[in-house]
């Protein structure tokens, strides 16, 4: 009987469930190895029981709370799939924001049937036992975690940062075009995707374990970064978690 998984999406914008369907030909031959048994976005339907549900997004109001935590109950293992399930992602900066006068400006009037509270990740909620980073996700990088988990092994994410696979790229340092780069202390694992683009590191795959902070922290003063400007890159990703606990450094 093949694993049977389940792709469960909340507040988010369901950007790396695409990135799954978007894996075309491995996407299929992914169905010869597992059986999926839910995914909103390509079925209907529901299962009493699963091996792995991947859950995407962020929770932000009560019925979401009870919602995760079913499926939790009847999921042998969870995997928070993405940064808004990880760390509440850019949803989290709705912390910074009095969410009433946002339903306003979004929706022109109070909706009352959009209430919501500040977002959470999952792991506010219920245990997560693995999860895939990013915004969205890399597509490889779920195949490893769903091949590691299908072997009965946990999966490992790179424990070094971004900076590592730029220099192994031999990409240009950001810095050396005068703009502010997050790739020193946030997780490797994306190949330098924006910074081989042209652009910078936002750092949507959340801060590393054991980030060398106060190096970094000169660095960024020394392009003319002063304490609340570091807080406000650091807070587009990682308001929540070590992010939070890196930016009270």
């Amino acid at each position: 009987m093949k694993p049977r998984i389940g792709f469960f999406d909340f507040t988010g914008c369901e950007g790396c469930q695409l990135t799954v369907l978007n894996l075309e030909e491995e996407f299929l031959e992914l169905l010869e190895l597992v059986e999926i048994v839910e995914f909103r976005e390509v079925m209907s339907g529901a299962a009493e029981s699963l091996d792995i549900a991947f859950v995407e997004g962020s929770i932000c109001r009560p019925q979401e709370v009870e919602r995760l935590k079913a499926i939790r109950a009847r999921s042998k293992t969870l995997v928070a799939l993405g940064a808004c399930a990880d760390t509440a992602g850019v949803n989290a900066l709705g912390h910074f924001r009095d969410l009433q006068q946002m339903r306003r400006e979004i929706y022109g009037g109070d909706a009352p049937q959009l209430l919501t509270e500040p977002p959470r990740p999952l792991q506010a909620w219920v245990q997560v036992d693995h999860r895939v980073p990013g915004c969205p996700i890399d597509g490889r990088e779920f195949l490893a975690v769903l091949q590691a988990l299908l072997m009965g092994r946990p999966p490992e994410l790179p424990s070094y940062s971004l900076c590592v696979e730029c220099k192994l790229a031999e990409l240009p340092c950001t810095f050396e075009r005068d703009q502010v780069c997050l790739g020193p202390v946030t997780r490797a694992g994306c190949k330098a995707l924006c910074i081989e683009a042209g652009d910078r590191c936002r750092g949507c795959r959340g801060v590393i374990d054991n980030p060398r902070s106060d190096p970094y922290y000169r660095i960024l003063e020394e392009h003319g970064l002063c304490a609340e400007d570091i807080l406000q890159e650091l807070r587009t990703f990682n308001v929540l978690g070590k992010g939070k606990q890196c930016a009270s450094k």
